[in-house]
């Protein structure tokens, strides 16, 4: 009998030690750790329970579900090129790149099916709409305008989504290749047209320098010549003043010794001796000389025997 309850309690004992050993297992491949910028979304059977955040959280055995592993850091998905028809019927390539964030785990999970394919689907269709209101060259130079209206169509859009789109990029715009190749000619015709007006310009800045040379050249000879001139008669001015003060000096001089008009008259003759002597044919009378009378009584016997008085 003893034997038989020995046996019973080490039976027990084993079957204890089981059900802690499954217990200890089921807490400990339960217990899952949420790194940062992560999120868990978690089910209770079968129906959404709460949302797992970074720490250390528990599952009930046979009751909870993780229902999704979703990342919290912002994500970038490139998609492939798309046809996209402008507003002057030219299709042209374009692939673009989106930057999005998952705001709210649980939106995202049970929001829509798919989307990942969603968004691409959605980009596509929003970027038809844009080009094909603008013309080529519209699209090639507003590259900057389509990413904003994207932007704010998308994030409108997705945001019932549990999803924040933070960027949208336009990495490539691709139009057909004769396109291109016209495009090509006519930016090197306008390069060409650049660089003949710049020449042009060049040129005539040149000549218009050189005339402003020439010109400031020709004014600065011309206003030396005339200082010249200037210098000069103001030169043969201080002579004439020299001269005629130097004969009025003299004159005073005379006077005051108590020469008379008759020696005076004397002097006057004495300057036209000289004068006659040699070929002069002309005589010039000083302005002294204002009385006819005197002037013949003195010059009386030279006029009728010249070579009398010149013995």
């Amino acid at each position: 009998m003893l034997d038989a309850i020995t046996a019973m309690s080490g039976a027990k004992l084993i079957v204890a030690a089981v059900l802690i050993i499954i217990l200890l297992f089921l807490i400990f491949t339960h217990v899952r750790t949420v790194p940062e910028s992560r999120a868990y979304v978690i089910e209770r059977i079968g129906k959404y329970n709460t949302t797992w955040t970074s720490g250390i959280n528990l599952l009930i055995p046979f009751l909870d579900k993780i229902r999704k592993n979703i990342s919290l850091k912002e994500q970038v998905i490139d998609f492939k090129p798309q046809p996209v028809i402008t507003k002057d019927n030219v299709t042209i390539q374009i692939d673009s790149v989106l930057y999005f964030q998952i705001t709210d785990p649980k939106l995202y999970t049970y929001g829509i099916e798919n989307p990942m394919i969603a968004i691409e689907n959605l980009t596509a269709t929003t970027l038809r709409n844009i080009i094909g209101g603008m013309d080529l060259e519209e699209t090639l130079t507003s590259r900057d305008k389509i990413n904003a209206e994207m932007l704010v169509i998308l994030d409108e859009a997705t945001d019932p989504w549990g999803m924040k789109i933070t960027r949208v990029e336009l990495k490539n715009i691709d139009p057909p290749q004769e396109i291109k190749i016209a495009m090509e000619r006519q930016m090197k015709a306008d390069r060409e047209k650049r660089e003949a007006i710049l020449r042009a310009e060049g040129q005539k800045q040149a000549a218009i320098l050189v005339a402003e040379g020439e010109r400031e050249s020709t004014i600065l000879r011309a206003e030396a010549a005339k200082e010249a001139e200037i210098l000069k008669a103001e030169a043969v001015k201080q002579a004439m003043i020299k001269a005629a003060e130097g004969k009025a000096e003299a004159i005073r001089v005379i006077k005051e010794a108590g020469a008379d008009d008759k020696f005076l008259a004397l002097q006057g003759l004495e300057a036209f001796t000289k004068m006659a002597d040699g070929k002069a044919t002309k005589l010039v009378i000083p302005a002294e000389l204002k009385n006819l009378a005197t002037l013949t009584g003195i010059f009386g016997d030279f006029i009728k025997d010249p070579d009398k008085n010149q013995a």
